[in-house]
């Protein structure tokens, strides 16, 4: 993704025409571990429904929006820093969250009741999986603020509605493949979410 990220740099400084097209294409790149996520959100989470998918992809937009501009405002003063260790915090919040849901499908007994589901959307884990796939999009925010002809609030509200759009159909896709693979869903999805973290970690340490 690095690379893609460096050409769509390049076109946007070579002036203002492409500008558009490139934001575009920055937030889809940004938008596929949310997306990725999503998925894993809705095999793995009972009920998971409309209003669920709705709910992550508000979550994961908000944030994809929120960090586009953070990173603007801080400008070169911690550019460094983030990019030493974003792809870390991703691995780690994705790892912790995935290791869970697995060592919470294999301890769940057959048709074992009692307790809150392991992998309920609750607003802690929304907020560890929003953070760790909208990490990228600070480091980009970062890069944005010594590139000519972008306007920071329009590309922000750009890639915040385009991780929205994606999230929400990433949760719906999900729970129609979590209505096939009810048993195992839940271990999938932990398995889905550590293997995005080393995906993660490969793309920036390869």
């Amino acid at each position: 993704m690095e690379k893609h990220m460096f050409l769509c740099y390049n076109s946007i400084d070579e002036g203002g025409d492409r500008v558009p097209v490139t934001i575009l294409l920055i937030a889809v790149s940004l938008a596929m571990d949310a997306f990725a996520v999503s998925v894993s959100c809705g095999i793995s989470v009972p009920g998971f429904g409309v209003r669920q998918a709705a709910r992550v992809g508000l979550w994961f937009g908000l944030f994809q929006f929120l960090m586009p501009l953070t990173g603007w405002a801080l400008g070169t003063g911690v550019s460094g820093c983030i990019r030493a260790v974003d792809h870390w915090v991703a691995f780690a919040l994705l790892a912790f969250i995935g290791g869970r849901m697995v060592a919470g499908a294999l301890e769940q007994s057959c048709g074992g009741e009692g307790g809150r589901a392991p992998s309920e959307l609750t607003r802690r884990r929304l907020c560890l999986l929003a953070v760790a796939t909208s990490i990228d999009a600070l480091a980009v925010g970062v890069s944005m603020a010594f590139l000519q002809h972008v306007n920071i609030l329009w590309a922000a509200l750009v890639i915040g509605g385009v991780a929205f759009a994606f999230s929400l159909a990433g949760g719906l896709l999900g729970r129609r493949l979590g209505c096939l693979f009810q048993k195992r869903a839940e271990l999938a999805g932990g398995l889905v979410l550590i293997g995005i973290g080393f995906k993660i970690l490969g793309e920036h340490l390869g």
